[in-house]
């Protein structure tokens, strides 16, 4: 019986996704929950799964193309059967060369298979740099410039042969390369939401610097123990961040709002959106209720957002909502930077590098492990003592931690 696959079903706030990357060919054999293709949205990269064991009869789509909320990919013979070379002959059998040509073949994206065709270039000599061993276009353009540097052959006669003339360079090398390649469908989204929100918010920072000291003396004594009782889960400074922003989001209401056309809503729940920088672009996957969650909860949940981003594992549901952003450039060594807000979120946190710095306490100056703040608000919705003030109270919790598990 003949299945169709279908793309996934997108939500509202999906139009669309273009085809990354074909796992299987026609004639293949699958089996149930194996991967086929691999669809790139705005958001996330969705991974289709067959639904039965079966043979992939015909694909619908090419890669690049784009395809809408349960469209048709391919068709699906239900029922276990071999590959179409399993099935051949063998008499038929090819040899070992055409096997990995036909291979190479169908490890090629639609710009690389119409340089091979224009170039009638043998694939089986192209090493594939790409996902699985796919020959991208750049792959073939690589080879084409060594096979062009290659020296060309001596002839059989000595006596006929051409002296090589050794050229040294003389100045900076005339070559000025440059690649060109188009944006992902979610490096595309990134860069209009970033142009979107300094074009239609009225953004602006504010700073401050925290004592870093206390927390670090507290992760130092406890970071053990810390990691035996909750299975394995680090104590890092982030957890201690969120938990102290979503204290301070009680506080001061109009950070943890948004902004729907002419409303602005205030939110009675804080949903923690943690910024993760993935190969794809930046991702902001969401704690839901992290007001509620425990700092061992936190660390846990951090944590496993970073590896599902990195693994294209996030779901749409996953980087959907959110009320506050907090960024953490410090493990990149930004000292200082203005984050970008996050809309229709009215506030994000930026936290930065520890650094040591002299700092005058008590009329002495004494070195301290000092981290910048910087706190991006919607000028529209939060006025500047607000902004302060609330960025103030992160400032206290921290260097006070023991005033986020009191709610101080």
């Amino acid at each position: 019986m003949a299945i169709k696959i279908k793309a996934p079903a997108f939500p509202e706030s999906i139009a669309d996704g273009e085809v990354a990357a074909w796992h299987k060919s026609e004639g293949d054999s699958v089996s149930r929950d194996e991967l086929i293709v691999e669809i790139e949205t705005d958001k996330v990269v969705l991974e289709v799964l067959a639904p039965q064991d079966g043979v992939i009869t015909k694909i619908l789509v090419r890669e690049g193309d784009t395809v809408e909320s349960q469209q048709p990919l391919a068709t699906l013979e239900e029922g276990k059967a071999a590959t179409k070379k399993a099935q051949e002959s063998p008499a038929l059998t090819p040899s070992a060369d055409e096997d990995k040509q036909a291979l190479s073949s169908d490890l090629l994206g639609p710009a690389a298979r119409q340089l091979v065709e224009e170039h009638k270039l043998d694939t089986r000599e192209i090493s594939g740099t790409g996902k699985n061993g796919r020959i991208t276009k750049e792959d073939i353009l690589k080879y084409m410039k060594s096979r062009e540097s290659l020296p060309a052959e001596t002839p059989s006669r000595p006596e006929l042969a051409t002296p090589v003339i050794e050229k040294v360079p003389v100045g900076p090398s005339s070559e000025r390369v440059e690649r060109r390649v188009p944006m992902t469908r979610m490096r595309a989204k990134i860069a209009e939401r970033l142009l979107s929100a300094s074009q239609e918010t009225a953004m602006l920072s504010t700073f401050n610097e925290v004592n870093m000291a206390p927390v670090m003396a507290l992760r130092s004594k406890y970071k053990e123990q810390f990691e035996k009782t909750h299975n394995g889960t680090r104590l890092g400074f982030m957890g201690f961040f969120v938990k102290a922003a979503c204290e301070a989001l009680k506080r001061f209401p109009a950070v943890n709002a948004s902004l729907d056309g002419n409303d602005v809503v205030y939110h009675g729940y804080q949903d923690i959106g943690v910024a993760v920088s993935t190969d794809g672009g930046l991702v902001v996957p969401v704690m839901r209720d992290a007001d509620f969650m425990s700092l061992a909860d936190v660390e846990a949940a951090i944590g496993d957002m970073g590896l599902r981003a990195r693994d294209n594992k996030l779901t749409i549901d996953d980087m959907t909502g959110g009320t506050f952003t907090v960024t953490n450039g410090g493990v990149f060594g930004s000292l200082l930077s203005t984050p970008i807000l996050n809309p229709p979120q009215t506030g994000i946190l930026g936290m930065h590098k520890i650094q040591d710095r002299p700092m005058a306490v008590n009329g002495e100056v004494v070195v301290l492990p000092m981290m910048y703040l910087a706190l991006t608000y919607d000028h529209r919705i939060i006025d500047g003592k607000t902004a302060v003030q609330f960025l103030v109270a992160i400032k206290d919790l921290i260097e006070d931690p023991a005033r986020i598990i009191l709610q101080l």
